[in-house]
């Protein structure tokens, strides 16, 4: 949530705006073509101690807010008017709803403020999920199939060129080589004595 506004001399940054203040006064100070004054140096050194104070301030509110917003959450419906009030203020500051904001208010929806709350926090999820596929686009070779979808059956791999086989130096058995016939027994005498 970027809303956590640093203020730095009496005036309000952003966590952007803050982060490029810093930049600056940083690159002032090392690349300066004309030397600074030993009391310049100072003020910029206390210049960006306030703006690091303020960049960890703005941390300490952001994590107070989410821990906040998720304590009314978790007390809904008991606590829909400080929730919704919540979520508005923290989307008007830039806040990504998260997939249990967007679930608390469908299960919200009855409620009128709450219905229109949940269409303005899905604007902002799919704005979101947008940008972050734009700045990180899926390889195109990679297919995504929806619930339902049909899918395509995968392509064969080609089948490499047969490779011939090396002959062994000595020549492989025949399956009666290895295997002798049987011999047929020898059929009993006539008489029924046995010759000796």
């Amino acid at each position: 949530m970027p809303t956590p506004y640093g203020s730095c001399g009496g005036m309000a940054f952003s966590a952007a705006e803050l982060h490029v203040l810093r930049r600056s006064l940083a690159h002032a100070l090392q690349s300066s073509s004309a030397p600074l004054g030993a009391e310049e140096v100072q003020d910029c050194l206390r210049l960006a101690q306030s703006v690091d104070e303020a960049v960890r301030e703005a941390g300490r509110l952001r994590a107070f807010l989410l821990d906040d917003l998720a304590r009314y959450r978790g007390a809904l419906p008991g606590s829909l008017s400080g929730y919704l009030e919540l979520l508005r203020e923290a989307l008007a500051a830039g806040y990504e709803p998260a997939p249990d904001d967007l679930a608390a208010l469908r299960a919200l929806r009855a409620n009128p403020a709450a219905a229109a709350l949940l269409e303005r926090a899905r604007a902002v999820a799919e704005r979101s999920v947008r940008r972050r596929l734009t700045a990180n686009p899926a390889p195109r070779s990679r297919r995504l199939t929806l619930a339902g979808g049909r899918e395509e059956p995968p392509r064969p791999a080609p089948a490499p060129a047969p490779k011939e086989r090396p002959r062994p130096e000595r020549p492989v058995p025949t399956p009666g080589e290895v295997f002798p016939p049987r011999r047929k027994p020898t059929p009993p005498p006539a008489s029924g004595f046995a010759v000796v």
